[in-house]
């Protein structure tokens, strides 16, 4: 049996820490849909393109292939960024490029492809409600803006990406405010997620969570 496992929800939440955890242990194919619009965003950068110039970004797609590679790495037209996506300005300017509905097709378009042939597992921002519409299991994941600043300043740290705990935050909050407040398919639950509040739990609990979550669901679905 196929299985389709969309997880939402705001920056810096743990989605992507949890959703390869739980590929690993299931057997699912993971797909980390932020970092492909981490890595066109860092495109745009290398060519000293303004993020908040839609029509220049857009006029870019043509430009870029976007490739994800077993052991979590990412390729953007066949270099290894997998860890300059993950560099404060990129952080700063993603929601930018997130935003813009032309490279949204595009990026969206890829995933639909990279989700048909397998059990996956997909996180972003609207797997649920645009991307995956008809997943089998839907997980809006979200925590309190402190705890994820916490979150992405000590996976920063540990990266050797130098930041501040307050650039953290604010940029937490300014993603959180443009993914939510974007025209086109916004951050928000899809009427039947599951909401998952990991504020208070270890990355261990929320894995179990979801994994129980899918098990359950998978289920019902049988039985059904």
């Amino acid at each position: 049996m196929r299985v389709v496992v969309a997880i939402d929800g705001p920056a810096a939440a743990g989605k992507s820490t949890v959703a390869k955890r739980v590929a690993e242990i299931k057997g699912y194919t993971y797909i980390d849909t932020g970092a492909m619009y981490r890595a066109f965003t860092w495109y745009c950068l290398q060519k000293g393109v303004d993020c908040q110039d839609e029509k220049a970004c857009v006029a870019l797609i043509p430009e870029v292939k976007i490739e994800l590679k077993p052991g979590h790495v990412v390729l953007c037209n066949g270099i290894d960024v997998s860890t300059d996506i993950r560099q404060t300005n990129v952080s700063a300017n993603v929601s930018y490029i997130a935003s813009y509905k032309d490279i949204r097709l595009a990026l969206v378009d890829l995933q639909r492809k990279m989700a048909e042939s397998s059990s996956v597992i997909m996180d972003g921002r609207d797997i649920g409600t645009y991307v995956l519409p008809n997943a089998d299991v839907k997980i809006y994941q979200i925590a309190s803006v402190e705890t994820r600043a916490v979150r992405r300043y000590e996976e920063n740290l540990s990266k050797g990406i130098a930041c501040t705990l307050e650039e953290i935050e604010d940029d937490v909050r300014k993603r959180d405010y443009i993914d939510s407040h974007r025209e086109f398919s916004p951050l928000k639950p899809a009427p039947d997620s599951i909401l998952l509040d990991t504020s208070f739990m270890s990355i261990e609990e929320v894995v179990n969570a979801v994994i129980e979550k899918i098990d359950n669901k998978i289920k019902e679905k049988n039985l059904g």
